[in-house]
């Protein structure tokens, strides 16, 4: 069974060297994989954002619930700024 005295040629050590770097290389990887995917937030835990009243005007027009008009008048509203009491 061991007719060489147990001594590894070069390409013996060299097998056993490479294959102890992919074993400890597989093992890291498996393990960083690992803690990538436990520590990965939720996709489906963020709200979305509120609409802005541009936003909410923009949509009434586009359905037609205002018409142009309307729209004008009530954007300059919002771009005015809050309304001052004499």
């Amino acid at each position: 069974m061991f007719w060489y005295d147990h001594d590894l040629t070069g390409w013996g050590w060299f097998a056993m060297s490479a294959s102890m770097i992919l074993f400890w290389a597989l093992i890291i990887t498996a393990a960083v994989l690992f803690f990538r995917a436990v520590n990965r937030p939720d996709e489906h835990t963020h709200t979305s954002a509120a609409p802005t009243p541009e936003r909410i005007l923009g949509d009434r027009f586009a359905r037609g619930e205002i018409d142009e008009d309307e729209y004008r008048r009530r954007l300059n509203a919002l771009h005015a700024g809050p309304l001052t009491k004499p």
